[in-house]
C-alpha cells in the first residue's frame, strides 16, 4: 500500500521540482555524515597511537597484518572497538526512532523508558548471586533479560490502561527509577571487587569488544533495518494518529507491540555487553529530524548515522581525552547529549 504523507518541509513544496530537490538535499546530507563516519573512525586508529609512528600505522592497515605488535593493536583493538561504537550508536539511535513513532512521544528512548537501567539491574543482580564477579556469558543474558521485563511491563501498560503516551513515558521514568533503586541496593550489599565491577559495568563502554561480537552487533542491527525500513510508510501514518492509521490499513496494535519488543532487543544486545550508553537513543533521532524531518523514508537511515558519528566521537574522545586513564563513554554520551539536547529543545520551541 502506497500511502504517503509527508513532512511539513515536504507538504510546503509547490512543485514536484522543489519536492524532489528536497530529497536529493537529504541524501547529500546522509552521504555527507556517512563519509564523516568513515573519515572519523580512520583517523581515530592515529590518535592515543603514540609508540607508533603514521608510517607502520597506515602499512598496518593496509597489509591487514596481525601478527606485529602494531598490526595485532589496530586490527584487534582499535577497528573492533571503532566498528562497536558505530554499530552500537546506530542501533541505539533506530530503536529510539522506532520508540518515538509507536508512542508518539519524541522524549521516548531506551533510556526514558527505563530499558537501559533494567539491564544494569540485571546485570548487577548477576554479578552479585550468580557469578560473584562480571562473567562474559551470565552477565549480559541477565541483563538482557530484565531489559525484556521492563519493555513486557510498558507494553501491558500501554495495552491494558490505554494511557497517553506522555503518561507512558512518565511510567518509563518511573520503572526507571524503580530499577535505579534496585541497582543502590546492589551496590550497598556488595562486596568490595563486586562494587568495582558492577560500576564499571554500568559506566558504558565498548572497548571490551571483539570482531565475533561486533558481527553480532551487525546481525541484530541488520534484523532491525529489514523490520522497520519496509514499514517507513506505517511509521509515517503513525505520526498522524491512530485513527489515521487505522484508515490508512495500520494494525496500530501489533506494531506497537512488535515494534517495542524489537526496539527492546536492539537496546537489550547493546546494554547487555557495552553497559549503560544514556542519550544516544534520543539525541540521535532529534539530530536526524532537524536534517531530514520527520518522513521516515529519511529519518530511519538518518538517525542510524547520527547515533553512529555521536557514539563514535564520544568513544574517541573517552579514549584519548584523559590519557592514561579511559573516561566511561556513558559519561560522555550524558555530557554531550544533555546541553545539545536541552539546546534543541528551545530551537524547537522558538520555532513552533
Amino acid at each position: 500500500m502506497d500511502y504517503r504523507i509527508y513532512d511539513v518541509e515536504d507538504e510546503s513544496t509547490d512543485s514536484e521540482e522543489s519536492y524532489k530537490e528536497n530529497n536529493k538535499r537529504k541524501q547529500r546530507w546522509m552521504l555527507l555524515i556517512l563519509s564523516s563516519i568513515i573519515l572519523i573512525a580512520f583517523i581515530s586508529l592515529y590518535i592515543g597511537n603514540k609508540t607508533f609512528d603514521a608510517f607502520e600505522i597506515t602499512r598496518a592497515i593496509f597489509t591487514g597484518e596481525t601478527s606485529t605488535t602494531i598490526g595485532g593493536f589496530i586490527w584487534k583493538i582499535d577497528i573492533p572497538i571503532a566498528i562497536a561504537a558505530i554499530l552500537s550508536g546506530a542501533m541505539l539511535s533506530i530503536a529510539g526512532t522506532a520508540m518515538q513513532c509507536v508512542l508518539r512521544n519524541p522524549l521516548a528512548s531506551p533510556y526514558t523508558l527505563g530499558i537501559s537501567n533494567a539491564a544494569a539491574f540485571g546485570a548487577a543482580f548477576s554479578i552479585i548471586f550468580l557469578t560473584g564477579n562480571m562473567n562474559a556469558y551470565s552477565t549480559p543474558i541477565s541483563a538482557f533479560v530484565m531489559a525484556m521485563v521492563a519493555t513486557g511491563l510498558i507494553i501491558l501498560l500501554t495495552k491494558v490502561t490505554r494511557v497517553s503516551s506522555e503518561t507512558m513515558v512518565l511510567a518509563g521514568i518511573a520503572i526507571s527509577a524503580i530499577f535505579s533503586a534496585g541497582m543502590t541496593l546492589m551496590q550497598y550489599i556488595a562486596d568490595p571487587i563486586q562494587l568495582s565491577s558492577i560500576v564499571t559495568w554500568t559506566f558504558g563502554s565498548v572497548s571490551h569488544t571483539n570482531w565475533k561480537w561486533d558481527f553480532v552487533l551487525l546481525v541484530v542491527m541488520l534484523v532491525a533495518v529489514l523490520y522497520f525500513y519496509p514499514r517507513r510508510w506505517d511509521m509515517n501514518a503513525m505520526n498522524a494518529g491512530d485513527e489515521v492509521a487505522k484508515g490508512l490499513g495500520v494494525d496500530t496494535k501489533r506494531f506497537l507491540t512488535v515494534g517495542m519488543f524489537m526496539s527492546a532487543v536492539i537496546t537489550a544486545f547493546v546494554v547487555s555487553k557495552f553497559g549503560v550508553i544514556s542519550f544516544v537513543g534520543l539525541l540521535g533521532p532529534h539530530m536526524a529530524r532537524t536534517i531530514v524531518g520527520d518522513d521516515h523514508r529519511f529519518l530511519l537511515p538518518m538517525s542510524m548515522l547520527t547515533g553512529a558519528l555521536l557514539l563514535l566521537v564520544a568513544n574517541i574522545i573517552a579514549l584519548n581525552v584523559a590519557l592514561p586513564r579511559i573516561l566511561p563513554v556513558g559519561l560522555l554520551t550524558s555530557l554531550i547529549g544533555g546541553p545539545t539536547f536541552i539546546y534543541m529543545l528551545i530551537r524547537r520551541y522558538r520555532a513552533s
